[in-house]
């Protein structure tokens, strides 16, 4: 007799990577950090704080129902992990001839690229100021692309930040 346990425990490979895009995020963004668990000691296992693990549950949620285009449609994650597993089901009983775990595939960008706070740690505020990024916006940005977590840039941002030319030292701002 042959056993389906390792289906069982398969399926949920095709969608780990949201998990393991959230537990990236919780650290970069410091939802969790190291003071949040504690060792046992009893058997040699890590444990959670109670409301850390609240805290890495909403962004865990927050990733599952994030929008994702799939067959035409504007769908949450958590909704394409159940349609394939009954696409998996349709095909392990011969009603459907194909199964794709690669449709949809994940969108995984940032914002804040290496280059992109190269730039604006380059910038002054008057180079800033020419292609109308607001002061305390560029404040904000320095002080982000200064430390090492990711942050949001906007788009219209990210397109006004490589709209401008930091002034070379030494030469003069007329």
């Amino acid at each position: 007799m042959t056993s389906n346990r390792s289906l069982t425990g398969d399926l949920p490979e095709s969608s780990r990577w949201i998990a393991d895009v959230a537990v990236m995020e919780a650290f970069e963004s410091r939802v969790l950090d190291l003071p949040d668990f504690h060792f046992t000691g009893d058997d040699y296992r890590h444990r959670f704080e109670p409301e850390a693990k609240h805290r890495f549950l909403d962004l865990l949620r927050e990733r599952f129902n994030s929008p994702v285009k799939y067959k035409g449609r504007s769908l949450k994650w958590d909704t394409v992990v159940g349609q394939k597993t009954m696409e998996l089901g349709r095909y392990l009983a011969g009603r459907t001839g194909g199964l794709a775990f690669s449709e949809p595939s994940p969108e995984l960008t940032r914002t804040d690229s290496v280059e992109l706070r190269r730039r604006i740690l380059s910038l002054s505020q008057s180079d800033a100021r020419k292609p109308r990024i607001a002061k305390s916006t560029f404040h904000h940005l320095r002080k982000n692309a200064q430390n090492d977590h990711n942050f949001e840039v906007y788009r219209t941002n990210r397109e006004k930040l490589l709209q401008c030319q930091p002034i070379p030292r030494g030469a003069s701002k007329r």
